[in-house]
């Protein structure tokens, strides 16, 4: 795959939509071309076809979600301060691109097969969390857990299941205050749990 230049990259967007309505196998690399406005042969030339076209975009998804979580849990505050703000963080991307997001849901077992990507939701997401994971037992505000990559791996998993769910009901009105609604759920069962209080 060569660097696509940025002009390029946001005209890729436009096919987020038509994938996620047609999902990957039922649309065309002439489909695309149209929506996008791009030639056929400089998607060939940059990407590696359609699937380039989605490997790019969810891609260019994750480096959005780097760079929020990144920042979330750099802050001041506590582990379970910055927890928080990192749940919010992912939704909040999630939420601003519903079609990317469907897309996503519709070739989910294509993406699955991405190494490169698996690679990338390591270092996005789980890699800063199990940092904070230790950060909160050193600063009190969390609790120990025995295995911090699988709890990492657990609360991106509730975290991209509820952003998936709620980006598949559509566009949204207001994703900032959806996104902070969807975390309140979802960092009160990460950091209370279930069980109740002895």
């Amino acid at each position: 795959m060569r660097k696509l230049p940025a002009k390029l990259a946001s005209r890729l967007y436009d096919a987020a939509e038509l994938i996620a309505e047609r999902g990957l196998d039922g649309t065309k690399i002439d489909d695309i071309a149209e929506v996008t406005g791009i030639p056929k042969a400089t998607i060939y030339y940059h990407l590696d076809g359609k699937n380039g076209v989605l490997q790019f975009l969810l891609g260019d998804m994750l480096d959005l979600v780097a760079g929020a979580v990144g920042v979330a849990v750099s802050g001041d505050e506590d582990a379970r301060t910055r927890l928080q703000a990192a749940v919010v963080a992912q939704l909040s991307v999630m939420l601003e691109h519903p079609f990317l997001c469907r897309a996503l849901v519709g070739d989910l077992g294509r993406v699955a097969r991405l190494p490169e990507l698996t690679l990338a939701v390591h270092a996005t997401f789980f890699e800063p969390i199990e940092r904070l994971l230790a950060e909160g037992v050193a600063d009190g505000s969390l609790r120990q857990v025995a295995d911090p990559g699988t709890v990492a791996m657990s609360v991106f998993g509730a975290i991209t299941i509820a952003g998936l769910s709620a980006a598949a009901e559509g566009p949204h009105d207001d994703p900032a205050a959806d996104a902070a609604r969807l975390a309140a759920g979802i960092s009160e069962l990460i950091l209370d749990g279930l069980a109740t209080r002895g």
